[in-house]
């Protein structure tokens, strides 16, 4: 356990800001979740209007630093790849 104000306050600090990364995270993890749901739906108009709100999501979650650019790039290319392959088949 810390002992000094700052040790104590950066403890508080770090809990606040956990918290706030996993909210982001579980926000953007559900949102791919419900997409790829409709991707294995065969749903395709509701996939590809639900694409750009998907990938909303993954750069807010990039911009507030929780997930690395890369990642969010990683993401958001598999998702279109889904997309690709359901208009293929």
């Amino acid at each position: 356990m810390a002992n000094h104000e700052s040790a104590l306050k950066r403890m508080r600090q770090a809990e606040k800001r956990r918290l706030r990364n996993r909210l982001a995270v579980g926000q953007m993890r559900t949102a791919i979740k419900k997409y790829r749901s409709l991707v294995a739906e065969r749903k395709h108009e509701e996939a590809t209007a639900a694409l750009p709100a998907v990938y909303a999501v993954i750069d807010r979650t990039e911009k507030k630093g929780v997930i690395h650019a890369n990642t969010a790039s990683r993401y958001k290319a598999r998702l279109a790849r889904l997309l690709a392959g359901l208009a293929k088949s």
